[in-house]
């Protein structure tokens, strides 16, 4: 057979296998999708809640959308599906897949050294506390910090509310937020602290994800946010998703926590205050919208809308676990991606069920992430299905996020909502 043709057969195979998948997959029950109104609802007239975005797709198209409450309780205006979110650590997701089609293209490799990229990093030592001991001593590392380690959050790099004692006095201390910076300098400053473990040994969520996205920079030539914009952003169509805000039209579609939020109003007024940095970790307003392409992208395999941003074997590598069994890497109380979930580049990836009983809703090989603004995305292959939430909230996200999940899973057969 010639190849063309092969090509030809192989593609009509795949559509009609996809299709007959399709039409496997039941549809979330009416039911079900009028339960998540009814709680979004309730969460909003009881005051817990100034207002919030839903979207549940699957097969590409969208099977429920709706707002709810206000984007901001002063002004009173209507939450919209185009309001702008801060979505905090969903920001990662999006600067690793950058970085990883920098390794596509063979212009970064999981190992090299961050110093080849960030100086700075090859005098970095670990910071140990001896048992029995309040006194912090240096070692040197074990090897050096990779960018595999900033990828899978094994670096050692930490931030500064998460870890031992010495560690959060150590990064308050350094007044790493101090005055205006870049993405460079900001790198260069986290690689003058010790690094809290050994490269490698154990996940610890902090700010590899913004020296990652100096490294971008330095490779790319171009700030972090125009590599994005051009590599990413553009081409997915998020047109709404950027570091800061630059007209009044935009700011009014700004949501904004309730008045008894203080975590996240202190986190509105440090981004604001710092236009100048544009965090890979962190730093990144987006809408339900925008984000849901970038989702459908990932469900795609690392394709959307007839544009490839990911190599199958990169995509592959992108997400799946790279800190479970045989990888070396330890877990603690902060180990966030949590029970039954591993870490790929970026990205949470479910594994096995975990050890609650019954476990958590999901499905084996779902990917997903949320952050410190209660923002949530999730990827579910085995339903064709992404689902998010976009709500500005510290005080409730805990208990809200993982109630939305169940939600949408239990739109679906009792057999298809948990692993």
């Amino acid at each position: 057979m010639k190849r063309r043709e092969f090509l030809v057969g192989a593609a009509l195979l795949a559509g009609t296998m996809g299709r007959s998948r399709a039409a496997d997959i039941p549809t979330p029950s009416a039911d079900g999708l009028d339960r998540i109104t009814a709680y979004f609802d309730n969460e909003v007239t009881l005051g817990r809640l100034p207002g919030a975005v839903v979207l549940v797709q699957q097969h590409g198209k969208p099977v429920y959308q709706k707002t709810f409450g206000v984007r901001d309780t002063r002004t009173g205006l209507a939450m919209t599906p185009d309001t702008i979110f801060a979505i905090h650590s969903m920001t990662k997701p999006i600067t690793c897949l950058g970085a990883m089609m920098l390794i596509d293209e063979g212009k970064l490799a999981l190992t090299d050294p961050v110093s080849k990229y960030v100086p700075l990093f090859a005098d970095t030592k670990v910071g140990v506390e001896p048992e029995g001991t309040s006194k912090v001593e240096l070692e040197p590392p074990i090897r050096p910090v990779n960018i595999e380690d900033l990828l899978r959050q094994t670096s050692g790099i930490s931030y500064d509310y998460i870890g031992a004692p010495w560690v959060m006095q150590v990064y308050q201390a350094a007044n790493i937020f101090e005055g205006p910076f870049n993405n460079r300098q900001f790198a260069d400053r986290i690689a003058k602290l010790p690094l809290t473990r050994q490269p490698g040994t154990l996940w610890r969520y902090g700010h590899s994800t913004d020296v990652l996205g100096a490294v971008i920079e330095i490779i790319s030539g171009q700030t972090l946010y125009e590599f994005l914009k051009q590599r990413i952003l553009d081409p997915l169509g998020m047109s709404s998703t950027k570091f800061v805000l630059k007209t009044p039209e935009e700011r009014a579609r700004m949501a904004r926590p309730l008045p008894n939020d203080p975590v996240l109003l202190e986190g509105e007024r440090d981004r604001l205050a710092h236009p100048e940095w544009e965090s890979g970790g962190g730093g990144l307003l987006s809408t339900i919208t925008d984000y849901q392409r970038f989702s459908q992208m990932l469900l795609n395999g690392g394709e959307f809308e007839g544009k490839r941003y990911l190599s199958p074997a990169v995509f592959k590598a992108m997400t799946t676990d790279h800190v479970g069994p045989g990888s070396g890497v330890g877990r603690d109380y902060f180990y966030f991606p949590g029970d039954g979930f591993g870490y790929g580049y970026g990205i949470g990836v479910r594994t096995d069920p975990g050890n609650a009983k019954p476990p958590p809703a999901g499905s084996i090989g779902e990917l997903k992430w949320d952050s410190g603004s209660g923002t949530y995305f999730g990827v579910d292959p085995k339903l064709d299905m992404v689902y998010l939430l976009m709500q500005q909230t510290q005080n409730e996200r805990s208990r809200i996020t993982p109630a939305f999940k169940e939600l949408v899973y239990g739109c679906y057969p009792e057999g298809l909502r948990r692993p």
